[in-house]
């Protein structure tokens, strides 16, 4: 579940091992630059964390934010 922290949406995923966790980072990836939206992110090895937020609005939570986070939850299955 994504949560509001700091005016981001955050979310921490976790995966097996450090290669099933960098695949999921390669498919947020690629919908992110076609959604012209980049992530805040960090991996330590099998856990990814994730920090939404639109840059050009103030820092703040936007519909971008939203879209992207439903977007990459379609990967973490």
């Amino acid at each position: 579940m994504w949560t509001e922290e700091n005016n981001k949406l955050v979310k921490t995923f976790k995966f097996k091992n450090f290669i099933e966790a960098f695949g999921f980072m390669t498919k947020v990836a690629i919908v992110a630059e076609k959604m012209d939206h980049h992530p805040e992110w960090s991996n330590v090895y099998n856990k990814v964390v994730i920090q939404l937020c639109t840059h050009d609005a103030g820092d703040i939570i936007t519909d971008k934010d939203k879209a992207l986070a439903q977007a990459i939850d379609q990967f973490a299955n």
